[in-house]
C-alpha cells in the first residue's frame, strides 16, 4: 500500500473504552437535575452521537431546550475529570497504531469536542500516533460526523482512506465522504448498527488486514 492512505479511528468505542467515564457521568447530571435517571448500562448507548442529542433523547426535550443544556453542563464538570481517570485504552490498539503509522497517515475524527479529546488522547499517551485530531469546538458540538470526517480528509491531503468506527454514525460520514468503514466490535454498535460498513473486525488485531483489502 502507498503512503497516500490515509486511516481515520473514531476514539469513543474504537481506540479507547470510555464506557464508565461517559456513562457514570451522563448519569450524575441526570441525577443531580432531578431526573430518574436509567441504569448506567442503558446509557452506553448514547455513547458516540453529540451530548445535547443524547441528553435532549433522554429527557424527551429539543436540543437547544435550556434543560438539555444543563444536563450537557452538569456531565462536562463531571467528565472532564473522569475521562482521564475512568478511561481504558483498547487491548492491542497501540500495537495496531504503531504498526500502521509506519506506512499510513493516522488521524482521529470523532465527535468528542476538541477540549475533551485531545487532553485524553495525551493523558492516554495516544496523541503522539495522530497527524491530525478532527473534533468538532464546544460551541460546535452538533457537528455532523461527516463534516468531522471531511476536516480530517483535508487535513492530511491523502488520495486515500478508510474510517475505523464503531457507530452508523461513522459509516455514515464515511460513506458522505466517498471513503469505506471498517466496524469493530469491540465498541459500542451491533452488527445490525453497522451492517452497511464494508468491513467488520472482532479484534485490533485484524484491522491492518482489512484496511489492506480495502486499500491496497
Amino acid at each position: 500500500m502507498s503512503a497516500a492512505a490515509a486511516v481515520l479511528f473514531d476514539l469513543d468505542g474504537v481506540l479507547v473504552d470510555s464506557r464508565a467515564a461517559i456513562g457514570n457521568s451522563m448519569h450524575a447530571a441526570l441525577v443531580a437535575r432531578g431526573h430518574a435517571a436509567p441504569p448506567v448500562e442503558q446509557l452506553h448507548r448514547y455513547i458516540g452521537p453529540p451530548l445535547l442529542w443524547a441528553y435532549s433523547q433522554i429527557v424527551g426535550e429539543p436540543i437547544d431546550a435550556p434543560e438539555v443544556v444543563a444536563l450537557a453542563a452538569a456531565y462536562r464538570e463531571r467528565y472532564r475529570v473522569a475521562s482521564l481517570t475512568e478511561t481504558l485504552v483498547v487491548p492491542g490498539i497501540v500495537d495496531v497504531l504503531e504498526r500502521l503509522g509506519a506506512t499510513h497517515a493516522l488521524a482521529v475524527a470523532t465527535s468528542k469536542p476538541r477540549p475533551y479529546s485531545e487532553p485524553l488522547l495525551a493523558a492516554l499517551d495516544l496523541r503522539r500516533h495522530f497527524a491530525f485530531v478532527g473534533a468538532p469546538a464546544l460551541d460546535d458540538e452538533l457537528q455532523s460526523k461527516a463534516t468531522t470526517v471531511c476536516s480530517a480528509l483535508d487535513a492530511l491531503g491523502c488520495e486515500r482512506a478508510v474510517m475505523v468506527g464503531d457507530r452508523s454514525y461513522d459509516v455514515e460520514g464515511a460513506h458522505a465522504n466517498a471513503i469505506p468503514a471498517i466496524a469493530v466490535g469491540w465498541g459500542i454498535g451491533d452488527a445490525h448498527e453497522l451492517r452497511e460498513a464494508e468491513a467488520h473486525v472482532g479484534a485490533p488485531a485484524e484491522l491492518p488486514a482489512a484496511i489492506e483489502r480495502l486499500l491496497g
